[in-house]
């Protein structure tokens, strides 16, 4: 009765003949979800993290993990290098007990202390769970997100359980939803999940704000100004370091008069460079790669591409300033625009011909940016994220260690 429960409680529903094919053939549980790059996998639903359906998941989801907590929750694994499958090791009982407690794994593949192919499926549906790189192997993260006991991801069921509610009426026809913590994209209309993609948000010291607003105006090869903030925190020390730093990245200098300036005039050692305007020319180079999504608003803040499209396949994408980047951001945009004369080919041109161009939606799509580290899909399966900027009121327990 404890295994059915949990494994109908987080979407398992493992039946006595479906468990050992279900658990040995990871690649079945597999077509569930969504390559976005390297083995991070995301959910292939085409059902919105803001919907009616999430809410009550959510609300199950809590119920489900009340009950595991009322149990005496679940064990520590203990931290024991990287496991991986094939090894023999006296941690992984506890890991097959900590997979069992959370619907992970069927306690029918027992306790022995070989991490064979049961442990590994349960082990990468987890991961996937916990938006970090399903491969299967136990890793420090994994540990970390592992250890974090029961009551507090009870906890933190509740607190976002709320923010789901405060976004549970109409959201538009069309729109947009970035989730922080996740750092995850979906472009949803009538209803449903049209495109997800992967992204990356701002540092835990330059935060990504929740906001509510429109996306205006689409850039193509876009000029990139360099905030002040950045021009103090970064390029100020980046000069000092490396004095030919703004030829290497071309961004030109520019007094108040738009004279531009020599660099080499500049007292690096002082603040006088946050008087002057940076600006960077289009091109492989820039920092908005070929496109910048822009959505007017009071902390400055944009959805554009990037240069840096390795970090896609980080497990902890939180590296910007506070602006979203947004992988395979042609697609995202070419159904921005949908309806315009703008469509997929030329999009393509325009970008390919390095030539500023601005485009604009036949409306202003709404965008949600959110901060949500704990929902459940409609299939019961609990999503779990790392409380990112400290704002679940929990201490820090679910905050990675920075």
């Amino acid at each position: 009765m404890l295994a059915q429960g949990f494994g109908q409680g987080f979407g398992l529903g493992f039946g006595q003949e479906e468990r050992n094919a279900t658990l040995v053939d990871s690649a079945e549980w597999n077509q569930g979800f969504d390559s976005a790059s390297r083995t991070i996998l995301m959910p292939r639903s085409s059902l919105p993290t803001l919907s009616p359906q999430t809410l009550a998941a959510t609300e199950q989801a809590l119920q489900t993990y009340a009950g595991i907590v009322a149990r005496g929750g679940w064990p520590m694994v203990p931290e024991a290098g990287r496991l991986r499958v094939g090894m023999r090791h006296r941690a992984v009982p506890a890991l097959r007990q900590r997979l069992a407690a959370s619907g992970d794994l069927d306690p029918a593949a027992g306790v022995s202390e070989v991490f064979d192919s049961y442990v590994e499926a349960g082990v990468r549906r987890f991961q996937a769970r916990h938006g970090l790189q399903a491969d299967g192997v136990v890793r420090e993260s994994t540990y970390r997100a592992l250890n974090v006991p029961a009551d507090v991801r009870l906890r933190q069921l509740e607190t976002n359980l709320g923010r789901l509610k405060a976004m549970s009426g109409f959201l538009g026809n069309r729109f947009i939803t970035v989730n922080i913590p996740a750092a995850q994209l979906e472009a949803v209309e009538n209803g449903a999940v049209v495109s997800r993609h992967t992204a990356i948000v701002g540092k835990p010291d330059r935060p990504s704000p929740v906001l509510s607003v429109k996306i205006q105006e689409v850039n193509f090869n876009p000029f990139w100004t360099v905030p002040v903030s950045i021009i103090r925190k970064d390029l100020i020390p980046k000069m000092q370091a490396e004095p030919d730093y703004l030829a290497k990245y071309k961004i030109r200098v520019y007094d108040g008069r738009g004279r531009e300036l020599d660099p080499r005039q500049i007292n690096w050692y002082s603040e006088e460079a946050v008087n002057y305007q940076f600006r960077q020319d289009p091109g492989e180079q820039n920092s908005m790669g070929s496109v910048r999504i822009n959505m007017p608003n009071q902390h400055s803040v944009y959805m554009h591409d990037t240069p840096q499209k390795n970090l896609f396949g980080e497990d902890r994408r939180f590296d910007s300033s506070g602006c979203v980047r947004v992988q395979n951001v042609r697609d995202l945009v070419t159904w921005i625009l949908a309806g315009s004369q703008w469509a997929r080919p030329q999009i393509d041109s325009v970008i390919r011909s390095g030539e500023r161009a601005d485009a604009k939606p036949v409306a202003p799509v709404p965008v949600y940016w959110v901060y949500i580290t704990a929902w459940a899909t409609s299939d019961g399966v609990v999503q779990l994220r790392e409380d990112i900027y400290n704002r679940d009121g929990l201490g820090g327990q679910v905050a990675a260690d920075h």
